[in-house]
């Protein structure tokens, strides 16, 4: 038995492997990522397949999950933009950086799907900005969706994350927050997932967007400012999965034009927190177990977090 999706699509002796952890949804599998470059090309990934990981998936992973990588090459936002106009990346964040100077209301959004380092950063620059921090995300949710097993209803991969560092969720702040702002700058949280691109659009008829994505979605394109940002893929990190399993996963693909991971895009727009080191040192002080371990002594197998990890939350 084959693979349809993957016959003939490349020689698997050509593939280079690398561990990784499946952003379908809250579970987070553990998988294989099999990818290659061939010449004159840009990398490209081929395949997810599961790997060995007893406390999280066994030796298994769902249908959906080993699809997904699809969604790591195709529709992704590549170049950063002015309104509809191609301009350099350092010019874009120049001129979200002039933006949010003059801006007095400001509303900072950011996915579920973001790293804990990467919420940290994102944190630490609302923080410093006086700006209200959400991670409003409920159409990451599909109802019934789940098995028990191995699939989640929550499509998201780090909504605990959210819960340990203490980001709102919550749609009456959102919607508070969102009437008042002035700018809305928004790390990768496809809110059109949870209202259509219609009612979003009507909600932002005052307010002018930044949007730092991996992928030109709806929101993407009707920012007045958009940022090309990295996929799980393509940087590392660590998230909480449902089961409360903190989970590390390295960098596994470099791209031709490697885009930069939020966090460091939150860090030149302003972030005190300017390295992935000084992002997890940070997390020590949301998460008492990591005090224990430095980013790369964490088990590959994961950190169980007790019940009651979450009291020892100082947000």
């Amino acid at each position: 038995m084959t693979s349809k999706d993957f016959r003939f699509k490349q020689r698997v002796w050509f593939l280079k492997k690398a561990p990784g952890i499946c952003h379908g949804c809250a579970k987070g599998c553990n998988i294989t990522i099999e990818h290659n470059r061939e010449k004159y090309q840009d990398d490209i990934i081929y395949r997810f397949r599961p790997r060995l990981n007893p406390q999280v998936n066994g030796y298994f992973m769902c249908d959906a999950g080993r699809l997904s990588y699809h969604q790591e090459n195709e529709g992704r936002l590549t170049v950063a933009r002015i309104g509809k106009e191609t301009r350099p990346l350092d010019e874009v964040l120049a001129a979200c950086t002039r933006e949010i100077d003059r801006t007095q209301k400001l509303l900072i959004v950011l996915s579920p799907n973001c790293s804990l380092e990467q919420m940290a950063a994102v944190k630490a620059l609302a923080a410093k900005l006086g700006a209200p921090l959400s991670g409003y995300s409920p159409g990451y949710n599909k109802e019934g969706d789940g098995d028990d097993l191995l699939i989640q209803d929550d499509k998201a991969a780090n909504r605990m994350g959210l819960t340990m560092l203490g980001i709102d969720c919550s749609p009456e702040s959102f919607e508070k927050a969102l009437e008042e702002a002035q700018l809305l700058i928004n790390f990768n949280n496809d809110l059109t997932l949870s209202c259509s691109e219609s009612e979003l659009r009507k909600l932002l008829k005052d307010t002018k967007t930044i949007a730092a994505f991996s992928h030109d979605t709806p929101f993407a394109a009707m920012a007045d400012l958009a940022i090309p940002v990295a996929t799980a893929s393509e940087y590392a990190g660590s998230i909480i999965n449902c089961d409360n399993i903190l989970q590390t996963f390295g960098k596994a693909v470099t791209r031709d034009h490697d885009p930069a991971e939020i966090g460091a895009i939150a860090a030149r727009l302003g972030s005190p927190l300017q390295s992935a080191m000084e992002q997890f040192a940070e997390l020590r002080t949301y998460i008492s177990i990591l005090k224990d371990f430095e980013a790369d002594t964490i088990p590959a197998e994961g950190l169980k977090l007790n019940d009651s990890e979450a009291a020892n939350v100082t947000a």
